[in-house]
């Protein structure tokens, strides 16, 4: 896996960027695990990855990605990739293969 040396990198830390919106201070960093993974997923840098694998725990991680409820393809296939899971494991994915489609969408 592309980040199994994550621990060799206990300096790295999260942007405030990513959750520009919240105040930091007072931030429950357990209770918004998914909206804080979601934003890492689609906006980190390297450096961001590190900093919540260093906060959540390499399994935590994994099992808070399968929760995330919204998630383009691009992301899916990305998590995927990295982190050797199974699209169909994801919630994001599965949900979306639950709506329907129009005719000529």
């Amino acid at each position: 896996m592309f980040f199994d040396d994550y621990k060799k990198h206990q300096d790295a830390r999260l942007r405030s960027s990513l959750l520009w919106e919240y105040d930091l201070d007072r931030f429950d960093w357990i209770a918004m695990q998914n909206i804080v993974l979601q934003r890492v997923i689609e906006r980190g840098r390297i450096t961001d990855f590190y900093a919540v694998l260093n906060l959540y725990g390499l399994k935590a991680f994994k099992e808070g990605v399968k929760n995330i409820p919204n998630l383009n393809d691009k992301d899916i296939a990305f998590v995927c990739i990295l982190f050797g899971i199974k699209k169909q494991e994801l919630k994001c994915y599965t949900q979306k293969q639950l709506r329907q489609k129009h005719w000529n969408s």
